[in-house]
């Protein structure tokens, strides 16, 4: 059975009509995490104002498997020791003088409940931004306990809990949770169902990598961690490979690409071989090693023939551009899904 993309589905409504949820959910990102925002900013507050005389801690855990989130913020501001501990357990040297701090969107994870009880009988500082009444706050429970409450299960929202919090304690840089729901808002509306190809970004998007092979990178430690993510969606939606990675894992791949015979019929039956297409998600970083990475990767393409697309963020902070950029992919995916069918 052969698949085609059928780029018409894009702006045709009664196809569109059958990914409706899909870019519904999406489409409400921002408004997660202003709920989210404005729900624990009570709880947010009333642990800031209990604590406001504790020493600063010796250390910082993220733990849970949503910890490299986190990590990926706060490892490179945070004035302490900060650790990533993603496993049902924590560091045998945290204790008492640490801080731990989870996100566990859904709260049913037992390994995060684990872990988290675990802190607290070290008598470690825990504070969990989880639904209130689930699995892991029930094993939250402890004297020097925080949860911040969240409901929609959204992984980013949490997330802005979280930083929120930390950033009022001065752990980590400033997330602005309404500069992060207007970025998300600013994508809803500019990759829009009811914006047709030629204004519709994520549709354009769609189009380019329709026969291709998307390989996605991302220069910033949050852009490449929105890399990842952006090609899991890609390969959710279609079925095929994407890759995402540093620049010298995927230097190689570009650079063996066969150089593009200018005079092959494009219609012919080539056995499916798709090319390489490189993605790049610029999120404004211009570290002078993310320039030179990034030229690397756009001189092999162009070497080589290969096509390049670049996905841009602009928003206040880091997490907002971050946010964008996923977002901006999750689109692009969705319409690749719509458009892939089968004969």
């Amino acid at each position: 059975m052969a698949t085609w993309f059928d780029e018409s589905r894009l702006d045709d409504e009664r196809a569109l009509a059958s990914i409706d949820l899909r870019l519904r959910t999406l489409a409400e990102s921002g408004a997660r995490v202003r709920r989210e925002s404005h729900d624990a900013a009570a709880a947010t507050a009333e642990a800031i104002a209990r604590d406001r005389t504790a020493s600063r801690p010796r250390a910082v855990i993220a733990a849970g498997p949503d910890s490299r989130l986190l990590r990926a913020v706060l490892e490179p501001w945070c004035p302490v020791p900060f650790v990533a501990w993603p496993g049902p357990a924590l560091p045998g040297w945290a204790g008492s003088l640490d801080l731990v701090v989870m996100l566990a969107p859904e709260g049913s994870d037992t390994g995060s409940a684990s872990a988290v009880a675990e802190a607290v009988r070290r008598g470690a500082q825990v504070v969990v931004a989880c639904p209130p009444t689930s699995l892991v706050a029930d094993h939250a429970a402890g004297r020097y306990t925080t949860i911040l409450p969240t409901v929609t299960g959204d992984q980013l929202a949490t997330a802005v809990v979280m930083l929120d919090y930390l950033e009022q304690v001065g752990l980590g840089p400033r997330a602005d949770s309404e500069s992060v729901a207007t970025a998300l808002d600013e994508v809803a509306m500019s990759c829009s169902p009811h914006h047709d190809l030629a204004v519709n970004p994520a549709k354009m998007l769609a189009i380019a990598l329709a026969d291709a092979t998307p390989v996605v990178w991302g220069g910033s430690v949050l852009a490449a961690r929105a890399a990842r993510r952006v090609a899991e969606s890609l390969r959710r939606a279609s079925g095929r490979s994407a890759l995402a990675g540093d620049a010298e894992h995927l230097l190689p791949l570009i650079e063996a690409t066969r150089q593009r015979d200018v005079f092959a019929d494009p219609f012919a039956d080539d056995g499916g071989d798709l090319r390489p297409l490189l993605v790049v998600l610029d999120d404004g970083a211009e570290d002078p090693v993310v320039r030179e990475q990034r030229g690397r990767l756009l001189a092999a393409a162009a070497s080589r023939g290969a096509r390049t697309e670049t996905l841009t963020a602009e928003a206040d902070t880091e997490v907002a551009r971050y946010a964008s950029l996923m977002l901006q992919g999750a689109y692009a995916a969705e319409y690749l899904r719509l458009g892939l069918v089968d004969d």
